[in-house]
């Protein structure tokens, strides 16, 4: 029987056709304007506003400006996501140095966004408008203002977890006056997507806004890979420019995609079960047509914000949330390669996740400024009250799952399929009431200290049911108390020096609401939370009349309390630490009035320390690589825009143990080019064409934990946007 193969155009015939697309689009005359004989009057301002640079974080704990904030914060807004066509937030990410991306086991233990910052995971630390934002979703970016990124251990300002750092998303608000886009985009890998943006104002004190996306995109370079789905994002806002304002906003997710289990690794450097094999062709897709990826996620937001009067504001913000993510996925497992290649297989696995997760959460804060004793006071406050709940679904499978031809495989094998839910369940839950603080305190005008402090009363309970009606319930309640202090000294209005300390504390089975009865598993209740401890120094400087900013960090992050076994006694002790340290730099913002640039640069050093089990030592981290470096950059000239960039990441370590072995025990370093080109055919539509792997470089962008399968980067694609504003 023939095997039937759904091939995608080859990429270079797509960029082809989208490049004579564009170039008559490109030639279309533009009628000058009749010159005034009167001219206006200009006025010029000391600091314009500058398209890539933001002054301030949208979160209300951090009073200062970035400037004189001390710690290593880095803001991608809008104008630099629409530049790029980056329409999932890790595409967003890839702004931003010491971010790498995570593959999982065979798509059991990983899905939606999954990313490491200096070392540590970012996936329960994601926020939405300083609210934590749970489930396993791969979030768009078509409802975004801007990402902001913090990085070093901040659990004074989030609670619990945020061990290297976290991510708040800020989305977008109705505002006074009409403005309206849209956008249309195809590209190659038979990508098609559409967006639009309406705010529209009400009153004079309100207005109204609609953001909606709707996809239906292959994968370049991957055969039966789909992403489809929509989204809805609508805001409301009265009273605007009064003392009195009040927020409705929400967000609907659906997605219903195709899932990538990747490829084999055979082949790849370090690839061990058998040498001088073939690779196998990119697009071979290894898994079925009926692999599914469905979310479903919705979010509903109040905030009411009230001014007193001098520099204070009250606010009251209540969200809940609810996702769901319905999944079954092929992985690759075992390597059968006895006789000719043409007969070799794999075996594949079939794993299924029906996982919900919810949140509902309240925040009263207050923010003030006032003088005591000749001191300057920024003080944030507030009381956050949470609930979060995650429960996992169990299903049997029904039938077997055939091997693959390593170099041939049919989509179309047999494989095994997922009944109703069978009644097991994996379930967790936590209430969180958090008290917290920071003030920002100015002795003078080179002088001032940011200090922040947080308690949390915390109780997580895990409620397990087997299949059978086994149920398995375990508590753990406790309080946690994480702090910041940092100090600034500005030897110049448009510099600043500072030294900073940050702490967070995990405890156990708070990443993924499990606690574990073994007395040595870290998610056991008996056992100490996990405490990360920061120490930062930078310093932060505004240039060319504070259009470009430009910062220097060094830092050091220790994780501690980790389960161990003692090399001498061989009992389980909490001794185990990973310790990060490394420097960073960056500058963001204008060159010249038309030359914008974001560029960032991070060299890091991991390192495990008394990291034992009864039979070997780790002594690296995973996924962290030693180099990362990160540029995007645009120039104006007249109608036409034109952008470069580029990211390298050095040499990933799969392998950490001590005189480990294994397939592919590294992801070697990659470097990836890619260009925009936009021309403004009039005041209302913009053309925009970006050429992604510019160099169509072959590179390995993420590995599964055991070394058997990975997914290679994109190859040389491109797409085509066409904006409008009305």
């Amino acid at each position: 029987m023939a095997h039937i193969r759904r091939r995608k155009p080859r990429p270079s015939a797509q960029l082809l056709a989208l490049l004579a697309a564009v170039v008559p689009a490109a030639g279309i005359a533009q009628t000058a304007p009749a010159a005034n004989t009167t001219l206006p009057t200009v006025t010029v301002k000391e600091s314009p506003e500058v398209p890539y640079k933001a002054e301030k974080s949208a979160n209300e704990k951090f009073t200062a400006p970035l400037l004189d904030t001390p710690k290593t914060i880095q803001i991608i807004k809008k104008e630099v996501i629409q530049e790029q066509g980056a329409v999932t937030l890790m595409e967003a990410l890839r702004n931003t140095p010491g971010i790498t991306m995570q593959m999982g086991e065979n798509g059991n233990s990983t899905a939606g966004d999954a990313f490491q910052l200096r070392g540590f995971s970012l996936q329960q630390s994601i926020f939405v408008d300083g609210i934590r934002d749970l489930g396993a979703v791969t979030r768009d970016t078509f409802n975004l203002e801007q990402v902001e990124v913090f990085k070093g251990s901040a659990g004074a300002e989030t609670g619990r977890g945020a061990a290297s750092g976290f991510i708040n998303l800020v989305s977008k608000q109705a505002h006074l006056g009409d403005e309206n886009s849209a956008s249309v985009t195809v590209g190659t890998g038979d990508r098609k997507r559409a967006t639009v943006d309406l705010n529209r104002q009400l009153s004079n004190e309100s207005a109204i806004r609609i953001n909606a996306m709707a996809q239906d995109s292959g994968v370049d370079g991957r055969d039966y890979v789909n992403n489809k789905g929509y989204g809805l994002g609508l805001s409301y806002v009265s009273g605007l420019d009064t003392p009195t304002r009040v927020h409705l906003y929400s967000q609907h997710i659906r997605q219903n995609n195709v899932p990538d289990g990747g490829i084999p690794s055979i082949g790849y450097e370090g690839f061990t079960t058998v040498t001088g094999a073939a690779k196998v062709r990119r697009d071979n897709f290894y898994g079925s047509p009926n692999d599914r990826e469905k979310i479903d996620a919705d979010m509903f937001t109040a905030k009411v914000e009230h001014d007193l009067g001098e520099g204070t504001t009250v606010r009251n913000i209540t969200r809940y949330g609810r996702s769901h993510m319905d999944r079954t996925l092929t992985g690759l497992t075992t390597y059968t390669v006895a006789g000719a290649p043409s007969t070799w297989t794999i075996t594949r696995s079939r794993q299924n996740v029906d996982q919900v997760n919810s949140i509902l959460a309240n925040q009263t804060s207050v923010n003030t400024e006032f003088s005591t004793g000749g001191l300057q006071h920024s003080l944030a406050a507030g009381v956050e009250l949470l609930h979060e709940k995650q429960v996992v679904f169990g299903h049997t499978a029904v039938g077997t799952t055939d091997p693959a031809n390593i170099y041939n495989p049919n989509p179309f094998d047999p494989m095994a399929t997922f009944g109703p839910r069978n009644g097991a369940e994996t379930g967790g839950s936590t209430n969180t009431i958090g008290v917290y603080a920071f003030d920002d305190i100015k002795f003078n005008e080179r002088w001032s200290v940011n200090g922040g402090l947080r308690l949390d009363l915390y109780k997580l309970k895990t409620d397990n049911v087997t299949a059978a009606g086994v149920r398995t319930n375990l508590e753990d309640s406790r309080s946690l108390v994480s702090w910041s202090i940092g100090g600034v000294y500005k030897p110049a209005e448009n510099g600043s020096v500072y030294a900073s300390i940050g702490t967070s504390a995990t405890p156990p089975g708070g990443n993924n609401f499990q606690l574990n009865g073994t007395p040595t598993n870290q998610a056991n209740a008996a056992l100490d939370p996990q405490v990360t401890d920061s120490l930062e120094l930078g310093t932060k400087w505004e240039l060319l009349n504070k259009r470009l900013n430009v910062a220097a960090a060094v830092f050091r992050t220790v994780n501690d309390k980790q389960v161990t076994v003692d090399a001498i006694t061989n009992a389980s002790v909490q001794e185990g630490k990973t310790q990060v340290q490394g420097i960073e730099l960056s500058a963001v913002g204008q060159i010249t009035p038309f030359w914008q640039l974001t560029a960032g640069l991070a060299k890091t050093s991991t390192k495990q320390i008394d990291q034992r089990s009864a039979t070997t030592t780790t002594d690296r981290v995973r996924w962290s690589p030693d180099l990362t470096f990160t540029l995007w950059n645009s120039y104006q000239l007249d109608q036409w825009t034109m952008g470069f960039g580029a990211r390298y990441v050095s040499e990933q370590k799969r392998v950490v143990t001590v005189g480990g072995t294994g397939n592919v025990p590294n992801v070697p370093s990659f470097w990836v080019a890619d260009a925009m080109v936009g021309y403004q055919l009039n005041d209302a539509v913009n053309l925009q064409l970006n050429v992604y792997n510019l160099f169509d470089k072959e590179y390995l962008n993420a590995l599964n934990n055991g070394g058997g399968r990975l997914a290679l980067g994109a190859p040389r694609s491109a797409m085509l946007t066409a904006n409008f504003k009305f």
